[in-house]
């Protein structure tokens, strides 16, 4: 099977000299879609023997970690999906030893993981299992062990699953190469197995990665192993290394529609009326024919037809669309019948634009503009839980429907985690978004995060409470934002924006991400609660502040000044 990830896989254990094997391991090659979503899962456990039930904690850590791996988001890294998973493991562990024994690390167990996704190798290590990889002969350990050595008989775990509420674990990736061997062994093997010795027991076995697995163990125990010995041998016989022409091939498998008339019928769907067109995309309104039910019609721009990363871009916002769930997100709906062009449907938002109603209200009701921001804030947050980031916030994104409800509507640049990991020939480094809501990081390479969107609803939120000004280029923008030039406090536009909710939109918009809030509900909590460290900002001078009454006092001041003068001089 060429252009797919695959392996082959060997795995050995005996209990040794002890009455009890307390090693547990296990694997998850899975079909297509996990396959590219999540890749291939790889565990080894080492209960701890002196925790008393060392054997059921390693047991239920494979298991669980390998059963619930595969039910996270595959919107979300691989990082972020073991994270959880192993957390939630350790909190069960941990409460189940204070539970059955009061006391904690009654069930302890080292875990060592392999995730291999797409051409990278993902490393997670808690305790003293270990992972190596072997390439052209030469072994590297590619974890730490996480033991204190007392003397050459006494030594202690400092880390380890179930002995601690909170899990810190260890992190790395490493790209594959075709022929690499990941060497998965509890201390069973390591300990009584140098490199080399482990290089001749490899060298030995063939190229069976069974054979491989079982001589590791038999020459631990042969060296005078006294515990229980476990060996996993992974080795890459295939990567998905898609070349350009088959990508574009399976991008390109539906055509574009044809322009679309009112009247017309496409796989079911009767065309109504054209409801927005842009250079990127055409909106149709339509209706099922089968159900009666008034749907949208999204067709790509014939412009883009021979461009593969936009092809992309439109098939994904549909996947994206249709993993989101949330009442402040446009929902894309499920297409039930087989299609026989590149489109996707969505419900029909009855109402306008964000850019319609800033414009519709020049002097907003202060209590208005955050009731709005804060709808927005929710549906950020639902694309954030999916380790997605919008990359292109904006007003024109994002619809108001009939009964006051903002809704996100454009998924076109979402950077998903999940899928960035996967490798693809398209160059996705590209700058997205609109010049005025960018995050200044974008400039400088980033590929963003929620931070990034963060600094687009802060400058949304500005332009609301402003009446339409912007926090770096007052009224009228002609430069990318970038931070050029000093910010432009929102008093300067509103008199009535009180100076804590000027020092949350200040803060929103910075130009370094770490100095701005670290998550969206802080942002919306101070936008609505005064913030005292914002009061005790010193008050900006009148000129700046209220630009219209400081010129009109000097005038009135000159005035006056002018007056006296006359009275003076007529004396």
């Amino acid at each position: 099977m060429p252009n797919r990830l695959r392996i082959s896989l060997g795995q050995y254990s005996d209990k040794g000299p002890k009455a009890q094997n307390e090693d547990f391991y296990g694997t998850i090659t899975p079909d297509q879609p996990l396959l590219d979503a999540k890749g291939i899962a790889i565990a080894i456990a080492d209960g701890m023997s002196g925790s008393g039930e060392g054997r059921e904690a390693s047991e239920f850590s494979v298991k669980g970690f390998l059963s619930d791996y595969y039910s996270t988001p595959d919107s979300w890294s691989v990082q972020t999906s073991v994270q959880k998973v192993i957390g939630a493991i350790n909190s069960w562990l941990y409460n189940q030893s204070h539970k059955r024994h009061g006391v904690t690390g009654a069930l302890g167990t080292t875990l060592s993981v392999l995730v291999l996704k797409s051409s990278t190798a993902h490393l997670f290590h808690v305790g003293d299992s270990r992972i190596y990889r072997v390439r052209e002969g030469g072994i590297e350990c590619l974890t730490r062990d996480h033991r204190v050595v007392l003397s050459d008989h006494r030594s202690y775990l400092n880390r380890a699953m179930g002995i601690e509420p909170g899990l810190q674990m260890d992190y790395r990736s490493v790209p594959i190469e075709l022929g690499d061997m990941f060497l998965l062994t509890t201390d069973g093997i390591h300990d009584f197995l140098s490199d080399h010795d482990m290089a001749q027991a490899l060298k030995g076995a063939g190229q069976d990665p069974d054979a491989m697995a079982e001589a590791m163990v038999h020459r631990a125990l042969a060296n005078g192993g006294r515990d229980n010995a476990t060996c996993q041998v992974v080795r890459v016989d295939g990567l998905p290394l898609e070349d350009a022409d088959e990508f574009y091939r399976k991008l390109t498998e539906l055509p574009f529609p044809p322009p679309l008339e009112p009247g017309m019928v496409l796989d079911g769907y009767r065309i109504e009326r054209e409801i927005h067109a842009s250079k990127r995309s055409q909106l149709y309104l339509a209706v099922d024919t089968e159900t009666d039910q008034q749907v949208v019609v999204k067709t790509p721009s014939v412009n883009y037809e021979d461009d593969p990363v936009y092809i992309e871009q439109f098939i994904m916002e549909e996947w994206v669309g249709r993993r989101l769930n949330s009442r402040y997100v446009l929902k894309v709906l499920e297409q039930k019948r087989r299609r026989s062009f590149l489109y996707h449907l969505t419900e029909l938002v009855d109402g306008q634009t964000l850019r319609a109603w800033i414009e519709d209200h020049p002097h907003p009701d202060i209590d208005d503009v955050f009731g709005y921001v804060d709808q927005i804030t929710r549906g950020l947050r639902a694309f954030h839980r999916l380790e997605m980031v919008h990359r292109d916030l904006k007003p024109e994104n994002i619809m108001i429907d009939q009964n006051g409800v903002a809704k996100i509507i454009d998924f076109g640049s979402v950077r998903i985690a999940g899928v960035a990991e996967v490798a693809s020939p398209l160059d996705r480094t590209a700058l997205v978004g609109t010049e005025n809501y960018t995050a200044p990081e974008y400039f400088a390479g980033s590929t963003g995060n929620a931070a990034s969107d963060l600094f687009a609803l802060g400058v949304i939120a500005y332009e609301m409470y402003t009446g339409g000004a912007h926090p770096y280029r007052g009224k009228t923008p002609k430069r990318p934002v970038a931070c050029r030039g000093r910010y432009v406090p929102a008093l300067h536009h509103n008199p009535m924006i009180p100076p804590w909710l000027d020092g949350a939109l200040e803060k929103a918009v910075r130009c370094d991400p770490r100095d701005r809030y670290e998550a969206l509900s802080e942002f919306i909590y101070d936008l609505s609660h005064p913030n005292p460290h914002f009061m005790q900002n010193t008050p900006l001078p009148l000129a700046e502040r209220n630009p219209v009454a400081f010129w009109r006092g000097l005038a009135v001041a000159l005035l006056a000044l002018n007056i006296l003068l006359l009275i003076l001089m007529n004396r």
